[in-house]
């Protein structure tokens, strides 16, 4: 097929020989597998499950039929249908025997809330009738509670009042979205309602075997599960694609053995987390005050907080048992090494991940007491099967990042003294090697430039549970613009114009260089882009119309010099299109449970299935992996990242990433950067240390321009210790080209608040929905940019689409 067909032509052709890709059984069950390995066994007391076979089940709960796939906006996908549990157990036969009366009620209330307008995950639980709670304590060996929840792009968790930030109220009786969460969880949804919790007693009541199954894109309320003996079993079944109800039903019943592992830490309440003091203090800004001591590197390190953890980060239990043995650890030059033996000493065929954590020399900057520096997961081991795992990192990876010069400021520094390394299966289920790696003098690293540094930030916290003082730095304005500020309305939901040229500039080249002879390697991309105007530059710097079956826009699109408009598409869980075009394709589970599967080498594959739907149809651009870290439970879009590791979201991100470009589809990297907020997005300012950026914030980003290079990287809506990020160069240039060598194009977030000039000189090359042209070409009148300036970004325009088939 001839360069750009695909990306230029309707309608869709298939992209292997007599059939579609798009939604097929192979992706449909790559999807299920998928869930399966990333759900995670939280419990299992007295070995009830697998549920044996004959088994008599009563399944207690809305979310039995109330199945969310995935989170809401850009994570949205249309599918052909989805499997709820209650659709996953009937599908396995006469394995086990459901009370029909309970799931008939369920069954009615669900499609009956539907109905009136509620959406997956944001229903009410209803009062459960004492009569068939009997009934089916009578008929049911084991009950399962089924819980669902609902989040979405846009808006963040919690009880209504602090959900929604400083909004009046009469803004808030406007607000549907608002009103749902306030009728469906009146005390916010990290929290059982009162409905469930009475649901929940009903149960315990008349059931002496119970399991739980959390149906959820995020961290949620665990203590009642964990605290309560009655409580037998617990499956944490996260948000797992058009198949996930299948997925929890066969690992239910033992086809599968539950491998997922925690990302994230769950601690016993929702002010356990340092972050969540503040996380809705103001509309305008986020204090980061918990500084590097984020997830696990706070539950690990300050004195007192060990005891708040009800199930740590990297946990997650087996219907097997393994033996994992470190065999040895070693150095080299630059690497640390280690060979674990890892043997299925149980009955049950499964998997195991291996887990490395080293601890550093607390010394002058001050470190948690645990880092993640490499993980495995083994294969499917057989019962007395044993691996050798290999594990190794980089000695440099365990520097610190001096931002205040206590050591050399600017600076990744090994400090002198003792590092030790923990080997096991979580960060509390480790054993201390034998070896140590032990340095007499401070060794710098790698000596950087001091970037980004707070302007606002206070304070921040300390390894011990103190605070330090920050210098304070002025800092402009970050809607200042050199004439007239573009108002809100103005700049929001604004989409491109149609491209209006005579029907001659379509048939009549008029000498006019073409785009083809570029690919071709017959012309130079400096020839070709020598014979554009500064208003087709501006052109190419901005979002064009959809076309086929998208509805993000796309870019490119100079018809007479044979630019293809290639489009682009959302989203991290699966390929979305325009919903009229009733195309569906295939929903994957959430990201976060894929980061639970602690495999990249299945994230790879699941970047390569959805690549292939993308450019099956005629779509060039996936606007995925979304790597923020998880720093608080309230953001509304966790769903959508990885981890709280950064480690995790840059080894998860760079296999997706490397997945998807395999098929010569470009992936986005996203929200460039601390994007980890959801209430007033586009003004909110993340004030943040620079030594917390690097090590936490940006490093999941640098691991996947380093390990993938992504073709793009996105921008996010947020500042950046009062910089908007779409036009800091400190940020898009200095670090991002600059130390990184990111070499592909970077794109804003769409409808960005940034000023188009400003983004262009910041280095980031494209302006999405739309382009502000009439803008730019006034800041290049008045001398604030230049026409190198405009062409330093289409290149990356162009050479983005030149790596397109």
């Amino acid at each position: 097929m001839r360069k750009w067909t695909r990306v230029g032509f309707q309608p869709n052709l298939p992209l292997e020989e007599k059939r579609r890709v798009t939604e097929c059984k192979e992706h449909i069950r790559l999807s299920k597998e998928a869930a399966k390995e990333g759900m995670v066994l939280l419990k299992n007391e007295k070995k009830l499950l697998p549920l044996a076979e004959g088994t008599r089940l009563a399944l207690f709960g809305k979310g039995s039929f109330d199945y969310v796939k995935g989170g809401g906006g850009s994570g949205d996908v249309a599918v052909s249908y989805v499997h709820n549990l209650y659709d996953g157990v009937k599908m396995q036969g006469n394995a086990v025997m459901l009370y029909e009366p309970l799931a008939e009620f369920y069954r009615e209330n669900v499609q009956e809330q539907y109905r009136q307008g509620a959406m997956p995950g944001m229903t009410i639980e209803p009062e459960l009738p004492k009569g068939l709670a009997d009934g089916a304590k009578a008929f049911a060996d084991v009950a399962i509670v089924v819980i669902s929840r609902f989040s979405s792009e846009g808006w963040d968790r919690s009880s209504l009042d602090s959900q929604l930030g400083e909004m009046s109220r009469e803004e808030l009786e406007d607000n549907y979205m608002a009103k749902m969460i306030a009728k469906a969880f009146p005390e916010g949804d990290y929290f059982l309602t009162e409905n469930e919790k009475a649901m929940l007693d009903m149960v315990k009541e008349r059931f002496n075997r119970i399991a739980v199954v959390l149906n959820v894109g995020g961290i949620v309320d665990v203590s009642w599960i964990k605290n309560d003996d009655r409580i037998s079993a617990a499956l944490l079944g996260w948000q797992g694609g058009m198949e996930g109800g299948l997925a929890m039903a066969e690992l239910l019943l033992g086809k599968g053995n539950p491998s997922g592992k925690l990302t994230d830490t769950f601690a016993a309440s929702l002010d356990d987390y340092p972050s969540t003091e503040n996380f809705h203090e103001s509309c305008d800004y986020v204090n980061y005050t918990e500084d590097i001591y984020v997830g696990y590197r706070y539950f690990e390190t300050i004195p007192g907080a060990k005891e708040k953890v009800i199930y740590p980060f990297g946990y997650g239990l087996s219907y097997t048992d393994f033996r994992v043995h470190t065999d040895s650890v070693w150095e080299t030059s630059k690497q640390i090494f280690a060979e674990v033996h890892v043997t299925n000493t149980g009955n049950m065929a499964g998997k195991e991940v291996v887990q490395l954590y080293f601890s550093g020399p607390q010394g002058l900057l001050g470190n948690p007491a645990l880092r993640l520096a490499a993980f495995e997961k083994t294969r499917l081991l057989q019962p007395g099967e044993t691996q050798v795992v290999y594990l190794s990192f980089e000695k440099a990876d365990m520097a610190s990042y001096d931002d205040l010069g206590k050591i050399q400021k600017s600076a990744y520094i090994l400090e002198k003294g003792i590092y030790r390394f923990y080997i096991g299966i979580s960060v509390r289920d480790t054993e201390e090697a034998a070896y140590t790696f032990e340095l007499t003098e401070n060794i710098i690293v790698k000596q950087l430039s001091a970037h980004l540094v707070p302007t606002s930030l206070k304070e921040r916290m300390l390894s011990d549970g103190t605070f330090e003082m920050l210098p304070q730095y002025e800092c402009n304005d970050m809607n200042e613009c050199a004439f007239e500020k573009l108002k809100t309305e103005e700049e929001d939901c604004i989409v491109p114009e149609v491209r209006w040229c005579s029907r001659r500039k379509w048939f009549d080249n008029c000498g006019r260089k073409q785009f083809i002879d570029v690919a071709e390697g017959k012309l130079s991309l400096d020839e070709f882009m020598a014979q554009l105007s500064d208003k087709e530059l501006l052109h190419l710097l901005g979002g064009q119309p959809n076309t086929g079956v998208a509805n993000t826009f796309g870019l490119g699109n100079l018809p007479e010099y044979g630019v293809p408009s290639v489009m682009t598409a959302d989203g991290p869980a699966g390929l979305r299109l325009n919903i009229g075009c009733t195309v569906n394709t295939t929903a994957w589970p959430c990201a976060t449970l894929l980061a639970c599967t602690w495999n990249p080498a299945l994230v790879w594959q699941v970047g390569k299935a959805g690549a292939k739907e993308v450019k099956e149809n005629n779509l060039a651009v996936w606007l995925t992996p979304a790597v923020n870290i998880h720093r608080n439970p309230m953001c509304g879009r966790n769903f959508e990242y990885y981890s709280e590791d950064p480690l995790i979201a840059g080894k998860m991100g760079a296999a997706m990433v490397k997945g998807i470009q395999s098929q010569h589809i470009a992936a986005s990297v996203k929200h460039f950067t601390a994007n980890n907020k959801e209430t007033n997005r586009k003004n909110s300012d993340s004030r943040v240390s620079e030594r917390a950026l690097r090590e936490i914030y940006l490093k999941g980003f640098e691991i996947i321009v380093k390990e993938a290079q992504p073709w793009t990287i996105m921008s996010s809506y947020n500042a950046v210790n009062g910089h908007r990020t779409s036009e800091s160069y400190e940020l898009l240039t200095d670090i991002l080209r600059g130390e990184w060598g990111f070499k592909g194009m970077v794109t804003t977030d769409w409808w960005t608040c940034g000023e188009h000039y400003k983004e262009i000189k910041a280095g980031n090359d494209l302006k999405m929905a739309t382009g502000y042209p009439e803008r730019v070409k006034k800041a290049m009148e008045m001398g604030l940019l230049g026409r190198q300036e405009l062409e330093q970004s289409a290149r990356r325009v162009l050479e983005l689409i030149l790596k397109i088939d």
